[in-house]
C-alpha cells in the first residue's frame, strides 16, 4: 500500500467510530472473528486499545489482528488503530434491471 493510499484511507476513517475496544483480555478468538466479519462488511474499520488495561501495545495489537485477518494496518495513533481489507463483496457490480 502506498503512502497516498494510506493517506486517503486515513481521511475516510476520520468520520468512523471505533467498532471494538481491546481491553484486559487482549486479542481473543472472538475479537479476531468479529474483526474479520466487520472487515468483510465494511473494508475499513477503526478499533480502540485501552492502553491502561491491555497487556500489549497498540502497535502489537494492530499487527496481530492484521495478520490474523489478512488485512493491512493503515495507521496506529495513540490507542486508535485503523485496519483495511479489500472486499470483493462490496465491489460486485449489480445487474441493472430494465
Amino acid at each position: 500500500m502506498t503512502s497516498k493510499e494510506r493517506a486517503k484511507l486515513r481521511g475516510q476513517a476520520n468520520s468512523l467510530e471505533a467498532l471494538f475496544q481491546v481491553g484486559k483480555g487482549g486479542i481473543s478468538d472472538t475479537l479476531i472473528k468479529q474483526t474479520d466479519d466487520a472487515l468483510t462488511a465494511r473494508e475499513l474499520i477503526k478499533l480502540k486499545v485501552l492502553r491502561e488495561t491491555c497487556p500489549d501495545t497498540p502497535r502489537e495489537v494492530a499487527e496481530a489482528l492484521a495478520k490474523a485477518t489478512n488485512s493491512e494496518v493503515v495507521s496506529v495513533i495513540g490507542g486508535v488503530m485503523i485496519l483495511y481489507r479489500y472486499s470483493e463483496k462490496l465491489h460486485e457490480k449489480k445487474p441493472v434491471k430494465k
